[in-house]
């Protein structure tokens, strides 16, 4: 099947593409970028006034099946990806049983190839259970296919064990997702340490269970030679060790997500549970280094962090509701809203941190739009505006951070593989 898109403001960093012309898709790959092509195709879109860029490569989705699919699926959570102008996502390992053996990770491919909307990665644990005990069988893992290896919603806190999985890793050429958590420091703690939190009477979690742990981390990369992926920035203290990092040839990646450059602790006033994310949203000084980090490189990518949950998990009292909010819907609207619409990065420098770039990080071949490249492409109407309400939402869960808020940019089409799969009303 041939389709063509015409006269869009096509925006591939990776060609360097920022220039209204065509685009002509032939099956699964994209054939030729053009001006003015004139062929006979089965779909013609018409693009005009409309931003056409690589989709999205969200590198931190929990998609909850096996185990939690009252939560989210496959199906739902790669519908409302698509929705979201997400093309690939990587699945992380905290579901029911973790991603931890060959055999789990048989059945969710099998679950993937039956279900899933658009292109599904998998992320192994990094131990059993994701206990931090026993490491996993980390090359029998990868040659059943995972890309990358976590604990996500945990830190290995041994050492050497972490030592251990980092000289794995780089042995077969995987990547390790670092959720930095010393749990011995945020203990109990449910929203950021500071003024915030003795006002609201709750316990406060430290910035320093997550920037000690970031250091910790990364030592441990230089002394491994491993590649780590710092998951989920969230405070100015992690953006400075993780640009010395950079700065001294360590192989460091980290990524933010949304809610920590839109969001800060004074938006947690209102004990909005769908606020109470790991880790907690921070202070005003800690979004502006975020920004910071994002415009100058030192965080790589943005990232969904998607985390769904039941409502009977969510509409509790705030100390006993569970961390977590979901993002693949909004994760480009607030992107847009919040960088673009503010001037702190151009679009070409967006679609290098929610597409390209993770694509890097992750060894996939997505996140642009050269020629014979797949066919994953997004259609945007940048100025549209639009509020996040719980019936527009198709995940599963509807724990949106974001719920009452009006942000800019609507994706019009999502291609994945050449296939539209998502086209908006």
């Amino acid at each position: 099947m041939k389709l063509i898109i015409k006269n869009g403001h096509v925006i591939d960093p990776a060609n360097k593409i920022d220039e209204v012309i065509d685009i002509l898709v032939e099956g699964e790959k994209i054939f030729k970028i053009a001006r003015a092509i004139d062929a006979k195709a089965e779909t013609v879109i018409e693009a005009a006034g409309k931003i056409v860029m690589p989709g999205i490569v969200d590198m931190h989705v929990h998609l909850r099946e096996p185990g939690r699919e009252d939560k989210e699926t496959i199906f739902s959570g790669t519908k409302a990806a698509a929705k979201g102008g997400v093309t690939s996502v990587l699945a992380m390992p905290n579901t029911l049983p973790s991603l931890d053996s060959m055999g789990i990770i048989k059945t969710l491919k099998d679950i993937i190839k039956k279900t899933a909307n658009v292109d599904v990665f998998i992320c192994g644990a990094i131990t059993v259970g994701r206990l931090g005990k026993e490491l996993t069988n980390i090359s029998v893992l990868k040659k059943e296919g995972i890309i990358a290896i976590s604990d996500d919603g945990a830190s290995v806190d041994n050492d050497e064990l972490m030592l251990k999985a980092l000289k794995e890793a780089k042995k077969e050429k995987l990547v390790v997702v670092c959720h930095s958590e010393d749990k011995s420091l945020s203990g109990q703690g449910v929203v950021n340490f500071g003024f915030t939190s003795t006002r609201l009477g709750l316990k406060g979690i430290s910035k320093e269970s997550e920037y000690k742990r970031v250091g910790r981390d990364i030592k441990l990369a230089e002394e491994s030679g491993a590649a780590v992926h710092i998951a989920h920035v969230s405070c100015a203290e992690s953006v400075e060790i993780i640009r010395k990092a950079k700065k001294n040839g360590i192989k460091v990646t980290a990524e933010t997500a949304p809610h920590y450059f839109s969001l800060n602790e004074e938006d947690l006033l209102g004990y909005n549970t769908n606020m109470k994310i790991n880790p907690p949203l921070r202070t005003k000084d800690d979004v502006l280094s975020i920004i910071e980090g994002l415009k100058d490189g030192t965080i790589d990518a943005i990232a969904s962090d998607h985390a769904p949950h039941t409502e009977s998990e969510k509409e509790i009292e705030f100390e006993y509701a569970e961390f977590g909010s979901i993002g693949l819907e909004t994760e480009l609207a607030v992107s847009i809203t919040e960088i673009i619409g503010k001037s702190l990065l151009t679009w070409g420098g967006l679609v290098e941190k929610i597409s390209l770039n993770p694509a890097k990080i992750l060894g996939i071949d997505k996140g642009t739009l050269g020629s014979g490249k797949d066919a994953d492409i997004i259609i945007v109407s940048p100025e549209k505006e639009w509020v996040v309400r719980k019936e527009y939402l198709v995940s599963k869960s509807k724990n949106s951070a974001f719920i009452g808020r009006k942000l800019r940019g609507i994706v019009e089409y999502t291609i994945c593989k050449g296939n539209i799969v998502y086209k908006s009303n």
